[in-house]
């Protein structure tokens, strides 16, 4: 690969070029931050085929889904920021004071870092680059994308638009293979966002160690979907096919196993046939709507995982690796100690193992590594309450699947082995923020000061911890002022 900036330009040569820029200050005006972001949403609107088109030719991706979790995804977090910009932007003056400080301006500012990295993933090629973007840009930040060379096409093509869309001084798409990551991490950032696998995760802690980087990793896990007590099967079949299948199962939030009771397992099977008929016909691979496994190194790992489970295939199976392709597959009778159960699937592979009590599903879940996302499907309140306040986990959902993740309210992210840090919406715009505690003095009030100073003395000691207290009435006031 050649780095998309240019052939002559060095990776140090990009990095100081934006330095330059971050350090003029052009990135700071509330003015610069909405002409990018509008220029941003433009380069989506303008250039949806191209980016369906080269969806498509990387993932199999069909028009539905790269519209709503590619392209509509992106341009919600779009018009969010920009809504929201000049009232994320303004300083926070609701700080608890107390008497010694009541005469003084206290605030928060939200300030850029500087320059940051975003390296990207290749199972949403397009919005997991645009999103970190979309949020370094609202916090004022200068960065560097790095896209996943797995998806070629996308990765062309974002290195094409980005320069056309967005100030060169202060944004670079630079493009390369894992050497050239491992290069580009040599240099000093002022944040590294990385989305993809722990294994990674853990070289790009080491790579921002010496530099004392902060890091916002956005990886994965086990994300289990547990279905229990009372429930409309034929509903639950729906969300679960929905978003086990989205993607061809490619997405770090999907339902990675099926949780439930023999008794909602024998009901549950039918659901899920007749469902996969109704979704992509009598033979899915021949469906529109099915995607394919992103290259052949991927569907061998998916193969190998589906031989070498001692699981009962009760539905799909087939594949073919000429085109990638794996069917839908559900697998009973799995085991804790099943190949399919030692690391994330990501594949159209659907695991379901039995439990017989709420407690009994809850402890399985609380063994295991804090997964990404944790579903939980009932009609009864009680269960779904019950799981939530006795569970850990990145984001939840009830009664269905992946959705969450799509709403810029709330905060996307891992806990534990999931990742570290979140995004979207406000969430993002403070990962990117620095959040810096500022207060300018009165001279007033000198009264209270003169109390510090030396000579020390126990009685001007009792009255600075009556004037610095925080306890509620100690004064006559109110810890916020």
């Amino acid at each position: 690969y050649l780095w998309a900036e240019s052939e002559m330009a060095s990776q140090s040569e990009v990095i100081d070029r934006l330095r330059a820029s971050f350090r003029s200050g052009m990135t700071f005006p509330e003015q610069f931050r909405m002409t990018q972001l509008q220029n941003l949403l433009s380069l989506v609107e303008e250039n949806e085929q191209l980016i369906q088109d080269a969806l498509h030719k990387d993932l199999h991706k069909p028009k539905f889904e790269s519209v709503l979790s590619e392209i509509q995804i992106t341009l919600n977090d779009l018009y969010f920021a920009m809504e929201n910009l000049r009232t994320w932007m303004q300083p926070e003056y609701n700080i608890g004071k107390n008497l010694a400080t009541r005469m003084d301006d206290c605030f928060i500012r939200r300030e850029p870092l500087g320059v940051v990295l975003i390296i990207g993933a290749w199972n949403y090629p397009l919005h997991l680059i645009l999103l970190p973007l979309v949020a370094a840009i609202a916090a004022g930040n200068c960065a560097i994308l790095k896209p996943s060379e797995i998806c070629q096409a996308t990765e062309q093509l974002l290195a094409e638009l980005i320069p056309k869309y967005l100030s060169q001084d202060c944004y670079a798409v630079l493009c390369g293979g894992a050497e050239d990551t491992k290069s580009l991490l040599k240099n000093k950032f002022d944040h590294i966002f990385y989305t993809g696998s722990q294994v990674v995760a853990r070289s790009i802690l080491l790579a921002a160690a010496p530099h004392l980087t902060p890091v916002t990793l956005e990886l994965g896990g086990k994300s289990p979907c547990f279905i229990y007590g009372h429930i409309d099967i034929q509903k639950a079949a729906k969300r679960l096919c929905w978003s086990k299948f989205f993607n061809t199962g490619q997405s770090c939030v999907a339902p990675d196993y099926v949780l439930c009771t023999a008794q909602t397992r024998d009901a549950l099977l039918p659901a899920l046939r007749e469902t996969l008929r109704t979704f992509y016909g009598p033979d899915p691979g021949a469906s529109l709507d099915m995607g394919r496994i992103v290259t052949p190194r991927h569907w061998r790992r998916l193969m190998d995982m589906l031989e070498n489970s001692k699981g009962k295939v009760v539905i799909g199976g087939e594949s073919r690796e000429e085109d990638r392709y794996i069917a839908p597959t559900v697998l009973v009778d799995v085991q804790e100690s099943d190949a399919l159960m030692q690391e994330e699937i990501f594949g159209p592979i659907l695991p379901i193992l039995t439990i017989e009590s709420l407690e009994e599903g809850i402890d399985y879940i609380n063994r295991q590594e804090k997964p990404l996302a944790l579903y939980v499907f009932s009609d009864e309140t009680s269960v779904v309450t019950t799981v939530l306040n006795n569970t850990s986990s990145g984001g939840f959902c009830g009664n269905d699947g992946i959705v969450h993740m799509a709403l810029p309210g709330l905060p996307f992210g891992g806990v534990g082995a999931s990742g570290m840090g979140s995004y979207h919406g406000r969430w993002g715009f403070e990962t990117f923020s620095h959040r810096r505690g500022c207060m300018n003095r009165s001279w007033l009030l000198e009264r209270v000061n003169v109390l510090r100073y030396p000579p020390y003395s126990d009685y001007n000691l009792g009255w600075l911890r009556w004037a610095t207290t925080f306890k509620k009435n100690s004064w006559g006031g109110c810890s916020v002022m």
